[in-house]
């Protein structure tokens, strides 16, 4: 799908070796998101215009806590 290269891993990763994040990369309209402790198993992708919502409703009151 991507390169390893083009895979850009959270500011926000867990101590230690920092591998308990996601990692994000841009294809040309879509933002793909997968595990960094599972980098060969599913991916999700977001249409690029909708993945700033997608982190707005994360940081809501919905999820808060989780």
């Amino acid at each position: 799908m991507t390169n390893p290269a083009s895979w850009k891993k959270s500011s926000f990763s867990g101590g230690g070796e920092g591998n308990d994040c996601v990692e994000l990369a841009h294809l040309d309209t879509r933002i793909a998101v997968r595990d960094s402790k599972a980098p060969a198993r599913a991916t999700l992708t977001f249409p690029a215009d909708e993945f700033a919502p997608f982190l707005d409703a994360l940081k809501g009151p919905d999820f808060a806590g989780l």
